[in-house]
């Protein structure tokens, strides 16, 4: 248990145990019952705690605030945000485990499953010799993306609560749905949220500190085909599997994300599916470079065009819909925003490590809707599966961070 934060685990353990798994195939917003319940026994915990203006928004969103303690109340207005939804994996019946004092080099069980944390498989594991680590039991994920970010929110709020002496302005708390799905920020009000700009608590291991982000895109593709007995289908047959065959076959080879790194962009294929009859294909695009990503959409249009080109009437149909865009376009021009966490990290003698996001958060659609909004590590590792874990003095970490975020705006007035 952290001294400073005594709460911080034991609400992350708490929180992990409920599902909070996002629905893509929803129509309603939030996505899930599940997650408009856990934000429901959220805001109850926020009014418990002191928090002040505790109020639940259309989109979902959950905002809360605590006043000034400078003179007149004046101050810089930061926010924090962070989401309740899990990925995309087993998420019922979370069963955390708690390895203490990491040795930095065994094969960790995940509970009974079979599966294991092994640091030949993931070298990282090498970095936390030392630390308490908790861990799944190898049958669901552990919903540390992003868990670890409300728990280390509230934990810095409960913190302030009790330590008056800690100068900061007016502070601003954000908890959302449905970012595992792509859409919880769609709608998030920047007006009401009433800060002068914020940071997700979304990021992954110890020094994150992302103010770039991949641009994003999302390509389906139906494809019609023609069917007839494979024993007379010379000249006849257009199989759409085959055909969606073509379609990927004629990306770049190269342009995958297990072949790519650093601002590399890629084509990933997350589904096919069909039968020669009728084929559909799912893509997600990802570039840094705004025109390289309209590159590689137009390029999609034109594997598309030259198909129904050769094949003498227009079978495959695509449609291109943008998800999200890199927030360093804008967040550019806001360095100061960028350097309140450089410096806080630095004061604690964490080395920041402002790498381009290969993905995106939530911070990506909120900066584009004015409120200039990077993304801080929570601590998670192995996201979205099994594997995932977080060590609980990186948690502690992180909350430090957000407090010497505070402070120095505070002094910085």
């Amino acid at each position: 248990m952290s001294e400073k934060y005594p709460q911080l685990v034991s609400r992350f353990l708490r929180y992990v145990k409920v599902d909070t798994r996002s629905d893509e195939e929803s129509q309603t917003i939030p996505s899930s019952a599940k997650e408009v319940q856990f934000l429901k026994d959220l805001a109850v915990e926020l009014k418990e705690i002191g928090l002040e203006n505790v109020r639940t928004m259309k989109d979902g969103y959950l905002f809360a605030e605590l006043p000034s303690n400078l003179p007149a109340g004046q101050g810089t207005k930061i926010g924090f945000i962070s989401h309740v939804d899990t990925a995309d994996f087993e998420s019922e019946h979370v069963n955390p485990q708690e390895v203490d004092n990491y040795d930095g080099h065994s094969v960790l069980e995940l509970g009974t499953s079979g599966y294991k944390l092994d640091p030949e498989v993931f070298p990282h594991l090498r970095n936390y010799q030392g630390h308490d680590l908790i861990t799944t039991d190898g049958t669901t994920l552990l919903g540390s993306d992003d868990k670890s970010g409300v728990a280390e929110i509230i934990a810095l709020a409960e913190y302030l609560l009790a330590h008056p002496e800690v100068k900061h302005g007016p502070v601003r708390f954000a908890f959302g749905p449905d970012e595992e799905i792509g859409i919880g920020a769609n709608h998030f009000d920047v007006a009401a949220f009433d800060a002068d700009f914020a940071y997700t608590v979304d990021g992954g291991p110890l020094g994150e500190l992302e103010w770039e982000t991949f641009n994003a895109a999302q390509a389906e593709i139906v494809i019609t085909g023609q069917n007839v007995h494979p024993g007379t289908a010379k000249g006849a047959m257009v199989n759409a599997i085959q055909v969606g065959i073509d379609f990927h076959n004629a990306l770049p080879e190269h342009d995958r994300p297990e072949k790519t790194e650093g601002r590399e962009g890629f084509y990933h294929l997350i589904d096919m599916a069909g039968t020669p009859e009728e084929a559909t294909l799912t893509y997600i695009i990802r570039d840094h470079d705004r025109e390289k990503f309209e590159n590689r959409k137009k390029t999609m249009v034109q594997i598309a065009d030259q198909l129904n080109q050769d094949l003498h009437k227009d079978r495959v149909a695509l449609t291109l819909k943008d998800q999200y865009y890199n927030m360093g376009d804008l967040l550019k021009d806001h360095q100061e925003v960028v350097q309140y966490a450089n410096d806080a990290m630095t004061d604690l003698g964490i080395e920041p490590d402002t790498q381009p996001a290969r993905g995106g958060t939530d911070g990506s659609k909120i900066t584009f809707l004015g409120l200039p909004t990077p993304n801080l590590f929570a601590g998670g590792e192995n996201m979205h599966g099994r594997y995932e874990f977080v060590s609980k003095q990186v948690m502690e970490q992180a909350t430090d961070v957000l407090l010497g975020i505070l402070t120095k705006a505070a002094e910085s007035k």
